[in-house]
């Protein structure tokens, strides 16, 4: 049987878990150490510390662990002390020649309560955190690289959005302020704030991945921002230059299949009891939508275009996000009256006719009714069929504004999730 180093009420420690520890311990710091050390060769700086030095610091944050149980708290916080003071004179010295980045001295600091924290038997932790410090040190070139490219319109939207986020939303009332008490200040401005963060993202991922690296994937992005403006450019494109109209269907089923998925995410964020309700109808057509967008997409693979930029507007559309706030309270209070005063078939009717023109304020409404009473199978229903209407609506985009060859691409794209479209809403 193994014998026990340390034995308390709280803390066990045998010679088997020692090892153990000591060897993953011993590990973290070597591997912190050999980045610290070939970003200093590759960069041909001098460093303090390398991988002598972060295998020194992890074993001694993994000592103070143990004499915190043999000696005492004190002598830990002395350990602590030390090793802070030591540090803070290493950099003192190394900005007094000019050089003021301080990662590898928080990274130093790290190591040694990562040492700790391997002591203590925290393995999951001390290895996860040291993914995180090596991801952080090691991208310090393409870090710098993308903060160099951020424009001043971008930083300052993205300022104002977390001042919104932090010092003006909390104090919106959380109470309704209608007759009717379907609007609630608090939940629209969250609405406001999850519908423009989801913008704002897709604003970033469009900037980093959309530009030259796809028609495919400029699709499924351009989908996160507006899959009708993704049908619009592609389907003009696809006029202008009929040879085109392959890339460009791809690009537009690729949008609508993203589409998709954003009914689901705003779903399940609002009333996760209802996705598992569309869970059966919205993964038909998700699948659906991938397989015939795939399928265009193996065509047209070898075949090169050059991408149509998709219009993004600003980062943060503040004033866009207003006008989706007020979107949003017309059409909860359009689908709480038709649902009170016209039933079931007035519900349905009001869904379709808000899909025509947004598919995320009628998926997050008809989720907040379904809290309050709204029968989760009707409720499937009207976001069913919101996003046929939405995807009729694209349609008929396409066919308009589209080539020829594009229409029948749309027609077999779109029948195929139509199709599927009325299938789950039957097994709904």
């Amino acid at each position: 049987m193994d014998s026990f180093l340390i034995q308390t009420d709280t803390f066990q420690l045998s010679s088997t878990d020692f090892i153990i520890r000591l060897l993953v311990a011993l590990g973290i710091g070597a591997i912190i150490g050999l980045e610290r050390e070939h970003a200093a060769t590759k960069e041909n700086s001098p460093s303090f510390a390398g991988i002598r030095t972060f295998v020194s610091i992890v074993l001694l944050g993994f000592l103070g662990g143990l004499t915190y149980y043999i000696l005492g708290m004190w002598v830990y916080i002395a350990i602590v002390l030390s090793a802070v003071i030591l540090t803070g004179i290493s950099y003192f010295i190394t900005a007094s020649k000019g050089d003021i980045g301080a990662a590898t001295e928080f990274s130093l600091l790290i190591t040694f309560f990562l040492g700790t924290l391997s002591f203590m038997g925290m393995l999951s932790i001390s290895l996860l955190i040291t993914v995180l410090v090596l991801v952080l040190l090691s991208a310090k070139i393409r870090l710098r690289t993308w903060v160099g490219k951020i424009t001043p319109e971008e930083l300052y939207d993205f300022i104002r959005y977390v001042v919104i986020a932090l010092l003006i939303f909390p104090f919106l009332p959380n109470k309704t302020i209608d007759p009717w008490e379907v609007i609630n200040p608090h939940e629209v401005g969250w609405v406001i704030l999850l519908t423009s963060g989801l913008g704002f993202v897709g604003y970033v991922l469009m900037r980093i991945l959309g530009s030259g690296k796809g028609i495919l994937l400029s699709g499924f992005v351009g989908g996160l921002i507006s899959s009708t403006a993704v049908t619009w450019v592609f389907s003009k494109k696809s006029k202008k230059d009929e040879s085109l109209s392959l890339h460009c269907g791809v690009a537009i089923l690729a949008a609508s299949t993203m589409m998709v998925v954003r009914v689901g995410v705003w779903t399940y964020l609002f009333n996760p009891s209802l996705m598992q309700s569309l869970i059966p109808a919205i993964a038909l057509v998700l699948l659906t939508g991938l397989g015939i967008t795939f399928f265009y997409y193996l065509r047209q693979k070898n075949k090169t275009i050059q991408e149509e930029p998709i219009r993004q507007g600003k980062p943060l559309d503040l004033r866009g996000a207003l006008v989706f706030g007020a979107l949003y309270m017309a059409i909860l209070l359009s689908v709480s009256y038709a649902n009170s005063y016209l039933g079931d078939r007035g519900l349905l009717i009001s869904s379709a006719i808000a899909g025509f023109s947004d598919i995320d304020a009628i998926s997050i409404t008809v989720g907040k009714l379904s809290l309050n009473g709204l029968a989760l199978s009707l409720a499937a229903q009207a976001i069913l069929i919101a996003t046929l209407s939405n995807s009729l609506v694209k349609l008929g985009i396409g066919l308009w504004a589209g080539s020829k060859t594009l229409r029948k691409i749309l027609l077999w794209g779109y029948g195929a999730m139509i199709i599927a479209l009325v299938i789950g809403l039957w097994i709904s």
